[in-house]
């Protein structure tokens, strides 16, 4: 009696289930490596324990990463992920250099990396060996709500929280000093003694999610408040905001002190020269990436691939960890000028004057006379100083973003184009 042949749709139902059978077990094979190589790559022995590999290390296959778009909707990984793939690296001029023992080719020019020839692209959530930090934007208590990780040493890259890096656009100065030896990745910098010069918050605004989106208030104290988490895990936690008094000397200020716009009082303004006692707040940018898509009425997943693809790709994180919700974008940050009592900024029973200020580096340094950004600022100044004098609060803002973000280069091409049109006209 002859066994009966299977349908076609019978055929293609076992041969699709094979190979989901057979993807998935590629998948955990994946999964099991990953995890493998991330305790070598973080030096971490058996049970978490702290033990180097450095041996192990120099022939661990490497295995890369690489994300490219594939239809509208989808990011997945590329074919290099296969099995099949051959264990390599691409090099700086776009072509494969094929590793020996592990180590990439000694380059013909240059000082070699002293980093090892494994290269992280991306992280996923539930990968082997990702535990990233706890982070819950606008909780009340510091504890609970986590600090900003976002340090790729050795000891942290596995419990960040954040994508980007810190520093901002002065980011791309700190790899330089990695790459060439100067800075060791691993370098942990000292706070004694940076203490904010004066004590600000906690505010109500604090503790809502909404409120703040495009900084950390808590970045002024993160060393202090989170340094249990420091000192015990072995975290790496930098502060996003520094607070330092100064005094401040501005030439047109001392023709304020002669005409009579401003009055020494030798508290705020000091002295006949103009001279201005001030608080000065540094703020490197931390966007929470839900609110930042609230407030231009887009959904996180626009901004997150708009952010990805417009920066060349350079934080697939943003696609990859969508347990991320933080981003540390590399931008210029901001300067808050505050005039009199800080504390008076937030008090809702005072008067304010605050002047926000996009840089304009040929303007207010240089004194350049193609536009009148200067002049602006310092009647800023000036009636900031005016408002503190009078017992309310006087704050300047300086973003660095010139040209509201476009740029010198695209700025200077509008004035090009303007002063075309006027000797036209």
């Amino acid at each position: 009696m002859e066994t009966p042949q299977p349908s076609p749709e019978d055929l293609l139902k076992q041969i699709l289930s094979t190979l989901q059978s057979v993807q998935h077990d590629y998948q955990k094979l994946s999964a099991a490596v990953q995890g493998i190589q991330g305790h070598l790559e973080a030096g971490i022995g058996p049970k978490g324990s702290h033990q180097p590999f450095a041996e192990a290390n120099q022939h661990a296959p490497s295995v890369e990463r690489i994300i490219e778009r594939k239809g509208e909707d989808s990011v997945t990984p590329s074919p290099a992920m296969h099995p099949s793939a051959s264990p390599s690296l691409l090099s700086l001029d776009g072509k494969r250099d094929s590793l020996t023992n592990g180590k990439l080719a000694s380059p013909q020019h240059g000082a070699a990396s002293a980093l090892s020839s494994r290269i992280i692209l991306t992280t996923y959530p539930g990968q082997s060996g990702i535990d990233p930090i706890t982070m819950n934007w606008g909780h009340p208590d510091p504890a609970k709500r986590g600090p900003v990780v976002v340090s790729r040493s050795r000891s942290t890259i596995r419990r960040r929280n954040a994508v980007g890096a810190h520093g901002g656009s002065y980011s791309v100065y700190h790899a330089l000093a990695v790459a060439s030896k100067n800075l060791d990745l691993d370098h942990k910098p000292d706070f004694t003694n940076t203490e904010p010069a004066v004590s600000i918050g906690p505010f109500p605004q604090w503790s809502d999610a909404k409120k703040i989106v495009s900084l950390d208030p808590l970045g002024h104290m993160s060393p202090w408040l989170f340094e249990p988490i420091i000192q015990n895990e072995n975290i790496h936690i930098r502060p996003t905001i520094a607070v330092t008094r100064a005094h401040m000397k501005l030439p047109e200020l001392e023709q304020s002190v002669r005409t009579g716009r401003l009055v020494p009082d030798g508290k705020i303004c000091l002295n006949a020269t103009g001279e201005l006692a001030v608080t000065k707040f540094a703020v490197e940018p931390v966007w929470y990436l839900p609110g930042v898509a609230e407030r231009f009425g887009i959904d996180e997943g626009t901004l997150r691939r708009s952010l990805f693809e417009n920066t060349g790709g350079s934080f697939p994180e943003l696609i990859t960890r969508g347990d991320m919700k933080l981003f540390l974008p590399p931008i210029g940050g901001l300067t808050v000028y505050c005039f009199g009592d800080p504390a008076k900024m937030s008090n809702p029973n005072v008067k304010l004057a605050l002047r926000i200020h996009d840089e304009c580096n040929g303007s207010d340094v240089f004194g350049s006379d193609i536009c009148t950004c200067r002049p602006y600022l310092i009647f800023g100044v000036e009636e900031a100083v005016k408002e503190a004098q009078r017992g309310g609060s006087g704050v300047v803002v300086y973003f660095r973003k010139e040209g509201r973000a476009l740029g010198e280069v695209t700025k200077y091409l509008v004035y090009n184009a303007r002063k075309y049109i006027t000797n036209l006209i």
